[in-house]
């Protein structure tokens, strides 16, 4: 996003008994292609929205400014409650920085426990932090159980990534950008010697060193010798906003902001150099250079800036397994930032994905979500959630 991003017990009667698994009815739209989810609430500045795992349907809506509401699943919502309150702690004043992700334990249900990525100040830094829910009011978290899992330095206050999320293997995924300034000045997303430019997996069910968490046995620098981080997953990327895993494939979908040319989409898989700063997508960096791309992961599809004025900043999204939009099923669906525009990505033919666009709202997405039935919302920076409704492949 370039403008703007002792074990708690807990019964399962506590979070209620009427929670399903069965999904809703696809909701009456009328046939409109967008729709407002939630038309009763309204938030500022909406970063993320997730769901807990835990079969209530809850929805949880992160607000940059530091707070995350949380309230039922049901477009006919008219009150929210604020899960946690860390505005206080919370840096949000650059349009990048902020209370950014959230991501929920997968044994949340039982531990209690959530993730949030936020900026802090004095020095600049991003904070991955656990919180535990109160064990009086599940709609409630302890803004004191704050346990600092992971902190690194921010040069500046652009390009700090954000998302935070379990991936199918229970470990923690962190999406970290290059650090900010044009050009990646610093060489961060190229030097394994820092945390910049990529994206971490690491274990936040073990200690190691003295650490909060663990490092995966099969992560590509774990136990190395030549001083790189042992966190990398992945490298190379200049502001990996919003990332997701398909359900079905358990694909890690990555959408990377470019700098001048290009916006990006890739598969990220283990112990690859997405290229950023010697290539800015396909091309060499800077424009009209001349680069060696040998061991370098070209993007699995990308956009121009001048591509029909399709926009300026990719907002990441998800590959779509609900059922209330069948034609749009197992496509990748993603956003920009700029020019609002949405579009469907059909992967069933990988070496041939074909871009669809299907409409151009008229607000700034920063984020894409999902709830616990695996259907699609969208998030503007006109304070609403929106969905795709029905009218959209008209």
């Amino acid at each position: 996003m370039r403008y703007f991003l002792p074990i708690l017990l807990i019964p399962f009667f506590f979070y209620g008994c009427d929670a399903t698994d069965d999904p809703p009815p696809p909701p009456d739209d009328n046939g409109e292609a967008l729709v407002e989810a939630f038309p009763e609430l309204s938030f500022d500045r909406p970063v993320d929205l997730q769901h807990a795992g835990d079969g209530t349907d809850r929805i949880f809506v992160v607000e940059q400014r530091g707070v995350i509401s949380v309230f039922p699943n049901d477009p006919e919502a008219s009150d929210k409650t604020e899960f946690l309150d860390i505005s206080g702690r919370v840096d949000d004043s650059a349009n990048e920085m902020g209370l950014l992700g959230l991501a929920f334990h997968p044994n949340f249900e039982s531990n209690g426990y959530f993730y949030v990525n936020y900026t802090a100040s004095s020095p600049r830094r991003t904070i991955i932090a656990r919180f535990s829910v109160s064990g009086n009011d599940p709609d409630q978290a302890d803004p004191e159980s704050e346990i600092e899992i992971l902190s690194y330095n921010q040069p500046q206050g652009n390009h700090n990534g954000g998302q935070i999320s379990f991936g199918p293997d229970g470990y923690l995924y962190i999406a970290l950008g290059d650090g900010g300034g044009g050009g990646d000045p610093g060489n961060n997303a190229q030097d394994l010697t820092n945390l910049l430019g990529a994206i971490l997996r690491i274990d936040v069910d073990n200690q190691q060193d003295g650490n909060e968490y663990s490092i995966p046995a099969d992560n590509p620098f774990a136990d190395n010798e030549e001083g790189y981080r042992e966190e990398i997953f992945a490298w190379g990327l200049r502001n990996p906003w919003r990332f997701s895993f398909d359900p079905e494939t358990d694909q890690l979908w990555v959408g990377d902001v470019g700098q001048v040319d290009k916006e990006v989409i890739h598969i990220v898989d283990n112990g690859l150099n997405y290229g950023w700063n010697i290539i800015e997508g396909s091309i060499c960096y800077p424009p009209g250079s001349e680069c060696d791309k040998e061991g370098l992961e070209l993007p699995f599809f990308e956009y121009d800036w001048g591509q029909a004025n399709t926009g300026q900043s990719i907002t990441g999204g998800f590959v779509y397994r609900g059922e209330n939009l069948p034609a749009l099923y197992g496509m990748y669906i993603y956003g920009d930032y700029v020019s609002g525009r949405i579009w469907a990505l059909d992967i069933s033919d990988e070496e041939n994905p074909d871009n669809s666009e299907l409409i151009q709202a008229d607000f700034n997405i920063p984020s894409f979500g999902t709830d616990q039935h695996n259907e699609l919302y969208i998030l503007g920076f006109d304070r609403k959630v929106y969905r795709l409704g029905s009218g959209i492949m008209d």
